[in-house]
């Protein structure tokens, strides 16, 4: 996703993109049930998917717009509660499938007259030159160029093939996402339990009682709770979620996956920019992995541009290096926060619950302290100047 924006974002700027993608992107029938993989998307996305010209396009097919959030600690007072009237917004922003923002920029790309869309596509190798990078790709074909943009994921080819190290820490969670029916409607609230050594996420999505959930636990109780019978799985969801939305059941199938926070040394290096998750991978708890990976398209998009329209060459690191010192700020601050949060909320040791509980209260009525904590999380606060 974060890739194709890029790509969408050069387009008239007078370069030539290639985008180079493992498979083709698949539309999503209108029937078909939610896919589970969903990212919470803030208005600062939101921007800069309008301005790319792709957000009607990915509306139209499916979207849910949320208005309010709570998240609490299970068992106790803390709490904190946001909506948007009472802060001045229409919305906090959206659920959307994966696919669905996957698909319509790839239909904006195809559309693009300086864009070339190659898939099935793999690389073999990697060639650094003074000049230019040079790609061979895996059914023998060739490609020169003056900027690589690495949007190959977490366990990024390219990071790797340029010898960035990575930072890295196992946050000794795995994440179990499915689609869950409740029997009360989730009334468009996104909302978050933290429950002893887990978190769980209630995603709404577009049927009023339809959630998307991301389940964070340990290895073996995540592992244990994949394998579990339908009862017994749902038993356990109602208990860490305190019915508050009714009696839950689960719809889909579930997967899990491990959750790892990466955070690579450079962002940028000779002939190559990473971007999204070959940069950096968060724990899903604030649902901001994916707004962050925009906001570093939408930072190097306007780097490139400027540096181009200055005619200066796109791939010396010297050049690349304000898009890194920004965006490397963003993902520390990022890092940080979750991991401190991360931190507070495992375990039930009393002195640390009491101390998040008070400290959940306090955001919740000390005033002036929830505006800025939605600025945050909406994204506000970290727009490219093209954005604002």
């Amino acid at each position: 996703m974060v890739g194709l924006a890029v790509a969408c974002g050069l387009q008239g700027s007078g370069l030539r993109v290639a985008v180079l993608e493992q498979s083709l992107p698949q539309a999503l029938a209108a029937d078909a049930p939610p896919a589970l993989r969903v990212s919470a998307i803030n208005a600062g996305s939101e921007k800069l998917l309008s301005k790319l010209d792709v957000w009607q396009a990915i509306v139209a097919q499916r979207v849910s717009r949320y208005h309010g959030m709570e998240v609490w600690d299970k068992d106790s007072f803390g709490r904190i509660a946001f909506d948007d009237r009472s802060m001045g917004y229409s919305h906090l922003g959206h659920i959307v499938e994966n696919a669905v923002i996957h698909h319509a920029l790839w239909q904006k790309a195809e559309r693009s007259a300086d864009i070339t869309l190659m898939a099935p596509a793999e690389l073999q190798q990697v060639a650094w030159g003074e000049n230019e990078a040079f790609l061979t790709l895996k059914d023998g074909g060739m490609l020169t160029a003056r900027l690589v943009v690495g949007a190959d994921g977490a366990n990024s080819w390219l990071r790797s093939k340029a010898d960035i190290p990575l930072t890295f820490w196992d946050y000794r969670h795995h994440a179990l996402v499915a689609t869950v029916r409740t029997d009360a409607p989730h009334e468009a609230v996104a909302r978050q339990s933290f429950h002893g050594d887990g978190i769980l996420a209630f995603l709404p999505l577009s049927d009023p009682h339809l959630c998307s959930i991301v389940w964070s636990l340990s290895p073996e109780e995540a592992q244990r709770m994949q394998q579990a019978d339908e009862s017994e799985f749902n038993k356990a969801l109602n208990i860490a979620f305190d019915n508050r939305l009714g009696l839950c059941r689960v719809e889909s199938e579930r997967q899990v996956y491990p959750l790892t926070g990466r955070y690579a040394r450079q962002f940028a290096a000779h002939r190559l920019a990473l971007v999204g998750d070959a940069a950096h991978t968060i724990h899903p708890l604030a649902g901001q992995g994916v707004n962050l990976g925009f906001m570093d398209a939408a930072e190097l998009i306007e780097e490139l541009k400027r540096l181009h329209a200055q005619g200066k060459d796109i791939g010396q690191h010297f050049y690349l290096r304000r898009y890194e010192r920004s965006r490397k700020h963003s993902a520390a601050l990022m890092l940080a926060g979750m991991q401190g949060f991360r931190e507070l909320f495992a375990g039930e040791n009393p002195a640390k619950k009491l101390l998040r509980d008070i400290g959940l209260k306090l955001a919740d009525t000390l005033p002036g302290v929830k505006p800025q904590l939605i600025r945050q999380a909406m994204g506000l606060n970290d727009l490219p100047e093209w954005l604002r």
